[in-house]
């Protein structure tokens, strides 16, 4: 039977404080507050996280059995810890903060509204509407159900360094235990949740963590070593790394982003894992784009978007996503689609990839760009919809596009 501690669920209800009433990011505040104390170990840490996920994911659950609304006092985010609790069948500690804990109420409450889905998967309204419009009530319940659950954590071999089997026995030997996944050629599964960023085959640069579908974009590049490819949306480069090891170091990679911060990490992500073919240049004017016209074997789009496809990682996102938000972000798509297009040279071959499950996002982007002037010259080889209710990870999807003569 699970015993809580004091000074662990008030770092939690801190964490809950910061997220909901504060509105900073999840991922940020965990790193936070897990730092109050040098003394938490392994479990207390992973109490702490896991615990603030779990309420963050069932926000709307939670508050509507416990009868409480934003912004939320202290008093009431105990009383959302205690629905957790119950429903979790972790015994009430005789806590003044506890006291009075309806639990047969809650159970009640919680077997009624399991049976509607925006509040058995915690949903604001409009995002239930928008999901059960664009993909219609069944997958909609399915995917909905799917994206709730916990992300596994998937290891990508950085082939450069070394090989899949090698890998699995290096970590084991450092006490983390995988399993292959086939059909995904680099990527191994942890059994249990573990921290493998301290461990040596992590600082050697032998792995990434990257989800599974995420490992499925670079490869529907169909890149060659040799040839220069542009990662257009790099981000802190974990797709960017990704081709640097399919093109086994040899070729130019150039990876443009907007964002300074995130190029600076995946220069040091590139170093620990011995790439040297790439080359970061921020985007901060046409120039450099215009520059690069024409020129380009191979182009990846991994376009910004409403990242519905990921929120098993980013729970806290359907409470920060607005609809005005994705009205905005498909404009930047269409513009990223027409702007950067223009750096395929005849023959060569373009991907459009979002972390979105969102045809608005997806298919009608790549229709629009195509009926367009910049599109014109283009032709769709295949597309894919990747839905964690069909392939156990997160929601994807990607385009192959080539530039015709």
């Amino acid at each position: 039977m699970m015993r809580l501690h004091r000074n662990l669920v008030f770092a939690v209800i801190d964490a809950l404080n910061f997220i909901f009433n504060e509105k900073q990011y999840a991922d940020k505040v965990i790193e936070k507050v897990l730092r109050y104390d040098k003394r938490w170990g392994v479990r207390d840490r992973g109490f702490i996280a896991e615990t603030t996920y779990d309420i963050v994911r069932w926000k709307r659950l939670y508050e509507t059995i416990a009868e409480v609304h934003e912004p939320y006092s202290r008093e009431s985010l105990f009383r959302i810890f205690a629905v957790w609790c119950v429903l979790r069948g972790i015994r009430i500690p005789d806590w003044k903060q506890l006291e009075g804990t309806p639990v047969r109420r809650i159970k009640g409450r919680f077997d009624e509204l399991s049976k509607i889905r925006k509040y058995r998967e915690s949903l604001p309204d409009w995002l239930d509407e928008l999901g059960e419009k664009a993909l219609g009530d069944k997958l909609w319940t399915k995917e909905i159900n799917a994206l709730n659950k916990q992300a596994d954590v998937i290891l990508r071999t950085n082939t450069l360094k070394t090989d899949r089997p090698k890998l699995q026995s290096i970590l084991s030997e450092q006490d983390v235990d995988t399993e292959i996944l086939k059909d995904y050629p680099d990527a191994l599964i942890l059994k249990e949740r573990k921290n493998v960023f301290t461990t040596e085959a992590f600082k050697n640069g032998f792995f990434e963590v990257q989800d599974a579908s995420s490992q499925r974009v670079a490869p529907y590049l169909d890149v060659q070593p040799g040839q220069r490819v542009i990662d257009a949306c790099a981000g802190a480069g974990g797709k960017t790394l990704h081709l640097a090891s399919l093109m086994q170091n040899k070729g130019q990679l150039i990876a443009l982003d907007i964002y300074e911060s995130k190029l600076k990490k995946l220069k040091l992500r590139a170093r620990r894992n011995g790439v040297h073919n790439v080359e970061a240049r921020v985007i901060d004017s046409n120039k450099i784009i215009k520059k690069l016209h024409n020129s380009a074997d191979r182009l990846l789009l991994d376009a910004p978007c409403s990242g519905l496809g990921v929120i098993r990682r980013n729970p806290d996102s359907k409470w920060k996503l607005e609809p005005a938000f994705i009205e905005r972000i498909k404009k930047v798509q269409q513009e990223i689609l027409q702007n950067y297009s223009k750096m395929v040279k005849q023959g060569g071959k373009m991907v459009y990839a979002t972390c979105s499950i969102l045809p608005e996002e997806n298919t009608q982007q790549v229709q629009t760009f195509l009926k367009s002037e910049a599109g014109q010259s283009f032709e769709l080889v295949k597309e894919q919809n990747i839905y964690a209710s069909e392939h156990g990870f997160d929601g994807f999807y990607m385009a192959l596009l080539t530039k015709t003569e």
